[in-house]
């Protein structure tokens, strides 16, 4: 079981999403959208929308550090344990808190709206539920193993989770490594994996379609569509932005 979980799920997820990105992007790049909401209600969205954006954004940042990044690189460049550590846990809370409460945001105008609720897909709600366990797990790996400490001692996942992760890139995965890491770290990373395995089939597949053609469009030209007899067409020109 241990590896089927740590050396071949992770593999399955990161195939299936990227095949189905490949397929989408070629076969139903109409349907490649947030499906947007905003014009049914904007209040709550302008609040809760930033709040999961901007604390989803350094969550995944952080996420890219601790695992990519070995402890002796920082340690090189003066970073010693400690400082890494602290460092880790205030702004990892502060960035999952921020994407927490941004989510609750969207999930009660989803809930409580009710243009938005008849707006919402199956697959929406599959997708909040993950979203929400993945960041109750992870939060509770934060606050219980790296502050509290369970069993008595802190869980370095620096040592385990993280060259476990770095291990996936070789194709020679450390299971034994992810096997001994606290149940709520695995749980987060199960949830993770699950979150990238459905991402092109919900509206998460907005998150790889950056607008990069935007930047060399041709100038569009703009014309009244009412001229006064006698008059020459008056043509304004600019970048659709």
């Amino acid at each position: 079981m241990d590896w089927m979980l740590w050396g071949v799920f992770p593999y399955v997820a990161v195939v299936v999403m990227v095949t189905a990105i490949v397929w989408r992007a070629r076969y139903d790049r109409f349907g490649w959208t947030t499906h947007s909401s905003q014009f049914r209600e904007s209040r709550l969205l302008r609040i809760g929308s930033p709040l999961f954006h901007y604390g989803m954004l350094f969550v995944i940042l952080g996420h890219l550090v601790g695992l990519v990044i070995p402890a002796s690189w920082t340690g090189a460049a003066g970073l010693n344990e400690h400082a890494y550590h602290l460092m880790a846990v205030v702004t990892g809370t502060l960035a999952g808190g921020c994407a927490v409460a941004g989510l609750g945001i969207l999930v009660y105008r989803r809930l409580t709206v009710p243009s938005v609720r008849r707006s919402t897909l199956g697959s929406d709600h599959l997708m909040y539920t993950l979203l929400i366990a993945a960041m109750l797990a992870g939060l509770t790996a934060t606050v219980l193993v790296q502050i509290a400490g369970v069993g008595g001692e802190d869980y370095n996942y620096r040592e385990g989770i993280s060259v476990w992760f770095r291990s996936l890139f070789v194709l020679r995965p450390e299971v034994a490594l992810m096997a001994a890491a606290p149940m709520a770290f695995k749980v987060h990373i199960l949830l993770g994996f699950g979150l990238l395995l459905l991402a092109p089939f919900t509206r998460l597949m907005h998150v790889v379609a950056l607008p990069v053609q935007y930047l060399f469009r041709p100038y569009v030209v703009y014309r009244s569509r009412r001229t006064p007899a006698g008059q020459p067409r008056r043509q304004l020109s600019g970048r659709n932005r």
